[in-house]
């Protein structure tokens, strides 16, 4: 008899040595938990520390502490690395722009001067190369601007339908040049969002100079009562992978185009600084740009 309740107690001062166990197991992987968590979330260089002197536990912490170790100095490798890029990318955009406006500038002399038909073609191929190449470093440097701009812009409550209708205005002209007459849909509902309108009026001229690249003659502008806004044009030709593809970095479906494809690329860094979503869908030769804010 004595023999059971000897086994008793031992029994039960077993089990709770093996509670008070997992409750200190429990403890330390919350710790290693919100430690982890936080040491991702912040720009420190401290180190998850925890409670338990449980070997395993411990020994499971110095391993993941090596491995933050390892991740902090790749990010800060990559974080500096995209520094230099943009600032490198800005500074030769810059110093491409002089020597540029300085060729046109003496091309246009020129131009101007007496000189023989053959020179004269030459010169306006030249011109033309030229006029090329400002229009690809400019868009260039406006996209390293762009990147390097603070996340945290200035916004204000902006009333969507009178930017969308003030930009399709201002592209009139060049929309009619290039023979596409627009078809709008704009609601009668006040869509009010909070954005940065210079951010947003880049946008719709991004979007409205990719239609007058690709379109085939067509262009139909949508602004829903739910506030999403859809650029619809036909683009006979295309892939669901080139699709896939316009919204990266230096993307362009035809090179011919004289494009860097940097504009939509563009787009889609502001939407998304905005809060907003955007996205390219293909249907019966027709591509729909569609984005909303919320």
């Amino acid at each position: 008899m004595l023999y059971l309740v000897g086994l008793c107690i031992m029994l039960f001062a077993v089990i709770i040595i093996l509670i008070i166990k997992i409750h200190l197991m429990r403890k330390s992987i919350k710790e290693i938990y919100v430690g982890f968590f936080e040491k991702l979330q912040t720009d420190t260089n401290t180190l998850i520390d925890i409670s338990s002197n449980d070997r395993e536990i411990r020994t499971l912490t110095n391993s993941i502490n090596k491995q933050l170790i390892i991740l902090r100095k790749e990010h800060q490798r990559y974080t500096q690395g995209d520094i230099e890029l943009k600032t490198a990318i800005t500074n030769i955009a810059h110093d491409l722009r002089t020597p540029l406006t300085t060729i046109c500038g003496y091309l246009d002399v020129m131009k101007h001067m007496e000189k023989p038909q053959k020179i004269a073609e030459y010169l306006d191929i030249i011109d033309e190369r030229a006029e090329l190449m400002g229009k690809l470093t400019e868009e260039l440097f406006r996209y390293s601007v762009i990147l390097s701009e603070n996340d945290s812009e200035e916004t204000e409550e902006v009333f969507v339908n009178q930017v969308l209708a003030e930009s399709i205005s201002g592209y009139y002209a060049v929309l009619t040049k290039h023979n596409i007459t627009p078809l709008i849909h704009i609601t009668n509902n006040k869509i009010i969002r909070r954005l940065n309108k210079v951010s947003l009026l880049r946008v719709f001229s991004n979007l409205l100079n990719n239609a007058v690249k690709y379109s085939d003659g067509d262009l139909e502008i949508t602004l829903s009562d739910m506030g999403e806004i859809i650029f619809a044009n036909t683009a006979k030709g295309l892939s669901s992978v080139q699709v896939e593809r316009l919204f990266d970095r230096f993307y362009t479906v035809e090179t011919a185009r004289h494009s860097t494809g940097i504009g939509l690329s563009i787009s889609r860094t502001l939407v998304e600084r905005m809060g907003g979503r955007i996205s390219a869908e293909y249907k019966v030769n027709t591509l729909y740009i569609k984005l909303i804010f919320s």
